[in-house]
């Protein structure tokens, strides 16, 4: 009899030990609720840190929940953000609640509640990131938007101004790997990256000498953006700068034939290669063409003007050149043709300048007609508004 009431004993002590172990267990998520609860975050924060680390509850979602939470609401207080390291709170708030998405998917009870925190950490992560590029803290500002890009991977706007961090701090090796990860990014399967991601790589391969890997990243650029008209004459320079300036002409010609509603762009660049290549009447003749397929072509307007100025300071040039006896023959004549080129660029420049009303070098440019012209009150209007 005695025997059996020893067992019996025995179960009724493990039976009543039982609830008290499972609390023990749960304790430390307890005591840091309730301080959360009552405003006492670094106690809170003590006790859940500690219960990550115990194998008896680090396995919870409500865990790993429960600590995103207090170190967010650390990050907005003004008195308990103090005690947290420089990104410590972003860091382990985010680390948290991925945590708990991973054990609870995102459709569990504190999973779906992961979801929104994590979304307004990218905010915080983003923002502190601006924050720290403003003041000129560019290693601070990089760890936030790359922090930013964990939260929201499908998101390339963190990833695009960490680049620019990093080429403010002089690491144009970290920029170009940042760059070409932007290029490899989902969201541009569909769509090209930003012109600028293409821009900058062609740039810093230049910085490097790397001639091989900006023709490189050029054919990609074109490939993204086959009408764009810098990358266009980015090849064509190319094409100039080797000797093959017949190859570039012809290939802007079949390019007119292939694709006659893009014609004034193509023929402005025509322009420009001719230009470059020292052949002012076709430039003229080209220029000419991409004004008759689109008025409002800046470029074509412009060069216009410049061609029709560069004519008339020549023309003023040869005659301010002449002894007296030649220029007594000769010099009215040529000063005449340089006035007459003059008045025939101002109209070109004033198209320029109404298509783009604030572009400087056509102000300057046209200021400096006017005055050559008498016109003394337009010279002075664009003068005044160049001051401005």
């Amino acid at each position: 009899m005695k025997k059996i009431l020893s067992t019996l004993a025995v179960a009724a002590a493990l039976a009543a030990a039982a609830p008290h172990a499972a609390q023990a267990q749960n304790s430390a998520v307890t005591n840091a609720l309730l301080n959360q609860k009552t405003g006492l975050l670094d106690k809170a924060r003590t006790d859940i840190d500690k219960a990550v680390l115990d194998p008896k509850t680090s396995g919870k979602a409500k865990t790993w929940y429960t600590r995103g939470d207090i170190y967010v609401q650390m990050l907005t207080s003004p008195i308990y953000s103090k005690q947290l390291q420089p990104g410590e709170g972003l860091q382990k708030a985010s680390e948290s609640f991925n945590k708990t998405i991973e054990l609870d998917t995102k459709t569990g009870e504190y999973g779906k509640l992961a979801v929104p925190q994590l979304q307004n950490l990218y905010g915080q992560a983003f923002n502190a990131g601006v924050e720290a590029y403003n003041a000129k803290d560019y290693d601070k500002a990089i760890t936030n938007y790359q922090l930013a890009s964990k939260l929201n991977p499908t998101d390339t706007t963190a990833v695009l101004y960490s680049a620019y961090a990093q080429e403010a701090k002089q690491d144009f090796t970290g920029a170009k790997a940042t760059y070409n990860q932007l290029l490899g990014m989902e969201a541009y399967k569909a769509k090209p990256a930003p012109v600028q991601v293409y821009n900058r790589l062609i740039q810093i391969a230049r910085q490097d000498k790397n001639e091989a890997e900006a023709n490189k990243v050029l054919q990609q650029a074109l490939a993204a953006y086959p009408n764009n008209k810098n990358f266009m004459l980015e090849e064509l320079n190319v094409y100039l700068s080797t000797g093959r300036g017949k190859e570039a002409i012809d290939k802007i010609n079949k390019a007119i034939a292939a694709d006659p509603a893009n014609a004034s762009n193509l023929y402005a660049v025509l322009g420009s290669v001719y230009d470059s290549n020292k052949q002012p009447a076709e430039a003229l003749a080209a220029y000419q063409k991409a004004v008759a397929a689109d008025p409002n072509n800046f470029d074509a307007q412009y060069n216009l003007g410049v061609y029709n100025y560069n004519k008339a300071a020549e023309a003023y040039t040869k005659a301010s050149k002449m002894d007296l006896k030649t220029y007594q023959v000769s010099g009215k004549k040529y000063e005449a043709q340089g006035k007459k080129y003059f008045e025939d660029s101002v109209p070109y420049f004033e198209k320029a300048l109404q298509i783009k009303p604030d572009d400087t070098a056509t102000m300057q440019t046209l200021q400096k007609v006017y005055f050559r012209l008498g016109r003394t009150a337009d010279s002075e209007r664009l003068s005044a508004k160049l001051k401005k």
